[in-house]
């Protein structure tokens, strides 16, 4: 009991200021083309399977970030320009490094540890030895240097981060705000910082602000609409933010709006959160989610090979295992693992194939072909994947074979491109439920329906629903779907249950 008590205590620790997630770390090069400076030669710098976080350049060419092997999380060296060779520069049993960079007018190394026993503090490292001594006995979350003696940094507090000052030298630690983010950057040509401040206040916006640290001067930058977490500086006062799989960015100075810097691949970049430039502007280190895809694959592939540990890696501590829509079977990898220990102790041969696959957002639907032993399966998995791991699953089996479910779904499908309300409701029970997956009911019978899509179809006169792909199973069909509304276009899924053949119930993802 008490090493559960522990571990979920330590667990706590560490995933309130860093994330356990499958991340990647990319590299790119900041390279002027027809007047605009952008993105190219990009690189997987971290090409882990696990967490990779917090880069920051050692100098023009050398790239540090924490990055996690057997178990612990440690602090890794790239070299660019010395054939892309990478080295460990700490390697600490007894817990693990977050956050590091390089300490001015040193080669040596600062870093968050956190230890096994709970304790948090910014320690130094030896970055040829790799030995190590504390610097404060602060609860340090993140930080930036000004000189070999003074750094800033945000303390944890509660629930929440301050930003303080320290003065290694006169041993003082002033604070000078409550509640701010973990971006901090030092803005270019200024000996300003730059850091997030979080109101407190709902009704008051988020704002980018500088701090002298020594005058302890503040000043607002700019006044943020929308929340903004991880953010860089190009040499010219832009300011570069994260927004999924897009890197935004706005000039104070100059512009009113913010436009897009670079969109990337979902499949390769699927979701920004750490970013680092050199200090001469021409490279640009990122943070990523590993995409949705990308991990149901690695799972589908680890259970192939009967790989229980890989397998397990792809899940987050609370997966959810249910059946479609709310039946739970397991909460937990514990539990998770019980089962399937159970499973490949028992059979000989196991194998899923993937059918076909939908991806939405950070849903991945895949129709499933099994063999277990000489047993032959058909099902259909809608994986839901945050922070690079999966954290539920919820599996569709042919209960109900019916051989007509396709054939009514197809008629509304005419009927609402047509526009054609008494058509389109024909398909439809008197008492037919929409549902948000997985169980949010908004909306009963018939009647209601045509109140809301009455007045859509006649509004809407480029009302088109196009089908990218499509999967039956049992009574239920579930149709990826590209919808074309008023000169906008969205993709959604929707899973049709049908009954005496008419459609009886929607479940949507959007």
């Amino acid at each position: 009991m008490k090493k559960g008590i522990y571990f979920v205590l330590f667990y706590f620790t560490i995933s309130s200021i860093y994330t356990q997630g499958n991340t990647e770390v990319y590299l790119f090069d900041l390279e002027w083309s027809n007047g605009k400076l952008g993105l190219s030669n990009p690189k997987n710098i971290s090409n882990n399977h696990g967490y990779d976080n917090q880069p920051s350049f050692w100098n023009d060419d050398t790239v540090l970030f924490s990055s996690t092997r057997a178990g612990q999380t440690d602090i890794k060296q790239f070299n660019i320009t010395k054939g892309s060779t990478s080295r460990w520069i700490s390697n600490t049993p007894t817990g693990s490094e977050y956050s590091p960079l390089r300490i001015p007018g040193s080669d040596n190394v600062s870093s968050i540890r956190l230890d096994l026993d709970g304790l948090q503090r910014l320690y130094e490292y030896d970055i040829k030895t790799g030995k190590s001594e504390p610097i404060s006995n602060s609860k340090i979350g993140y930080h930036v240097w000004i000189s070999d003696h003074v750094l800033i940094a945000t303390v944890l507090v509660k629930n929440r981060m301050d930003l303080v000052v320290l003065n290694l030298d006169e041993d003082s630690q002033i604070t000078v705000e409550k509640n701010v983010g973990r971006s901090l950057h030092k803005i270019p040509g200024t000996n300003l910082v730059s850091y997030i401040n979080k109101a407190s206040d709902k009704n008051k916006p988020w704002q980018i602000k500088s701090l002298d640290a020594n005058s302890l001067e503040k000043d607002i930058i700019l006044n943020l609409k929308s929340h903004l977490e991880d953010m860089a500086w190009l040499t010219d006062g832009t300011i570069l933010a994260s927004n999924n799989n897009r890197i935004t960015m706005y000039n104070p100075a100059k512009d009113s709006v913010w436009s897009d810097f670079h969109v990337f691949d979902k499949d390769q970049v699927f979701k920004i959160s750490r970013m680092a430039v050199n200090s001469s502007r021409t490279r640009l280190a990122l943070v990523t989610d590993v995409s949705p895809k990308e991990v149901v694959q690695r799972q589908v592939e680890t259970f192939n090979n009967r790989n229980l540990n890989g397998f397990l890696s792809c899940y987050s501590e609370g997966v959810l295992a249910q059946r479609f829509p709310n039946d739970t079977m397991y909460v937990g990898k514990d539990k998770m693992l019980d089962s399937y220990e159970r499973f490949f102790a028992n059979t000989k041969k196991t194998n899923v194939k993937v059918v076909k696959r939908i991806a939405l957002g950070n849903y991945v639907i895949d129709e499933e072909t099994t063999v277990v032993d000489e047993r032959q399966g058909h099902q259909v998995a809608i994986y839901k994947v945050s922070s690079g791991l999966i954290n539920s699953m919820s599996f569709i089996f042919p209960n109900q074979e019916i051989s007509d479910a396709e054939a009514i779904v197809k008629k509304q499908l005419e009927a609402y491109n047509s526009r054609d309300i008494d058509a389109f409701l024909d398909t439809y029970t008197d008492n037919v439920k929409l549902y948000d997956f997985p169980n949010s009911l908004f909306s009963k019978g018939k009647e209601k329906m045509r109140q809301g899509y009455g007045s859509f179809f006649e509004n809407t006169p480029d009302l088109n629903c196009e089908i990218k792909n499509r999967m039956v199973i049992g009574n239920k069909v579930i149709d990826e779907e590209y919808l074309t509304i008023n000169g906008m276009n969205f993709s959604a899924v929707a899973i049709y249950e049908v009954e005496n053949g008419k459609i009886a119930k929607v479940t949507f993802l959007r």
